[in-house]
């Protein structure tokens, strides 16, 4: 894995940081370096390309070669023809990690990738969802109701962490008391060592070893009991799955870890920030709190929570007049369609009564489209709920500290101060 020069954003000679999209050199543009998404400065890049080289290559980066596809029609087209463009070996711009390599079912492609995801995806049938509302709920007011009032406290550590974990533990009937080393396991599997979360790649191996450990042992105890309604014993009795390598079955635990952890989390947190940038639309809100379904889609499209997945050439191909070789990374830029003038309109304003809010790219299409999408938007839309019934206003109050990744566009840190109604 070639992550050399991805770990210090300041001193890298592939960082973007500081640099002028419109006066570098086209193919001098490197998306992948996660300085930019850090600081907040990819936007001009993204506008940049899809102006000027909607697909684009870039022959030198720290991640080898790849292609960038940045406009909403070309995204929808790489990501619904999975004939083309595999999943395989990994959705991510790196190929593999030097100390192992994670098969998981969202980087598969059929038949094998259906018969793996059938078995768990009954964990966010409508059926399950409706059984989960009430749960949700109840834990929502719980948090909200402990939170303290005007004083400032990190919205990140208190809430969003806090919903999306309680919510994983309940998936996996993972031990309640040991849940925030979910979010640890999550935040590791998707890290570059030296940003922040670990320091080196053997301190993440060692992370991932005691996670693999932990879920070994609830297999086994899932195993030899009659099969249950959780992801652990979905995957232990599936017919797809149930003979898993244990690699392979450590590498569909993660991807469900992160695609429940990750996703939801920043989008709590992108919501906040979003109304306060925007205080027109909090007006809005606290004037309509009918809208709170379709902001909850809005906020999704605005935070748009991973920023990119990553495909692989199966053959040559041409894409919007660009020849695409087999074998060749293709890297769908979910951030960058998302604010795509000719298929969203106005789509850098955010808008919570913005029409057909829920036509953005944040979770993907295709067969690959995310799994737990509307158990996402409900836990959002509750959340948003009942903050409504409680406070005026969730003022930040501090710069956010956002994440070291361009796959995950997160924040680690949100101040706020809550003022109740």
């Amino acid at each position: 894995m070639s992550e050399q020069g991805l770990s210090d954003s300041h001193t890298s000679k592939w960082s973007m940081v500081g640099k002028d999209p419109n006066t570098i050199p086209l193919d001098e543009i490197d998306l992948a370096h996660p300085g930019i998404w850090q600081r907040n400065e990819f936007l001009p890049f993204l506008e940049r390309l899809r102006r000027d080289d909607p697909v684009h290559y870039c022959p030198k980066s720290a991640v080898g070669p790849y292609w960038s596809v940045t406009k909403y029609k070309d995204i929808m087209e790489v990501d619904t023809s999975p004939d083309i463009y595999s999943s395989e070996p990994s959705i991510g711009i790196v190929d593999a990690f030097e100390e192992f390599t994670l098969p998981s079912f969202i980087s598969m492609d059929p038949p094998k990738h259906d018969e793996q995801r059938r078995v768990v995806q009954g964990v966010v049938a409508p059926a399950n969802l409706k059984n989960l509302e009430t749960l949700i709920r109840t834990r929502v007011c719980e948090i909200l109701d402990n939170l303290p009032l005007h004083e400032e406290f990190d919205w990140v550590e208190r809430v969003s962490i806090e919903l999306t974990t309680q919510m994983l533990a309940t998936l996996f009937d993972f031990p309640f008391a040991d849940r925030r080393k979910l979010t640890y396991w999550s935040d590791v599997a998707t890290a570059i060592p030296g940003g922040g979360i670990v320091d080196s790649h053997e301190e993440r191996w060692l992370a991932i070893q005691e996670c693999m450990a932990y879920f070994t042992e609830l297999w086994n105890q899932r195993v030899n009991a009659q099969g249950g309604n959780d992801l652990i014993s979905m995957l232990a009795h599936g017919e797809a799955t149930k003979n898993m390598q244990p690699m392979e079955y450590l590498g569909n635990v993660l991807l469900l870890i992160v695609g429940g952890n990750d996703t939801t989390r920043n989008s709590i947190s992108g919501g906040v920030l979003a109304l306060n940038e925007n205080p027109d639309q909090y007006a809005k809100l606290r004037a309509n709190h009918k809208l709170i379904p379709n902001m909850v889609s809005e906020i999704i499209r605005w935070q748009t929570p991973l920023a990119y997945m990553r495909r692989t050439a199966k053959v040559d191909t041409v894409l919007a007049g660009k020849n695409i070789k087999a074998g060749d990374k293709v890297v769908m830029w979910y951030a960058s369609g998302n604010r795509d003038e000719e298929a969203i309109q106005n789509a850098n304003a955010f808008l919570i009564d913005r029409p057909n809010a829920r036509k953005h790219l944040s979770f993907g299409f295709g067969i690959h489209r995310c799994m737990g999408n509307r158990l996402a938007e409900m836990q959002l839309r509750i959340l948003w709920e009942e903050i409504m019934k409680r406070f005026e206003f969730i003022e930040v109050v501090g710069e956010p500290t956002r994440i070291y990744s361009s796959f995950v566009k997160g924040y680690s840190k949100l101040p706020v101060v809550v003022h109740p109604l």
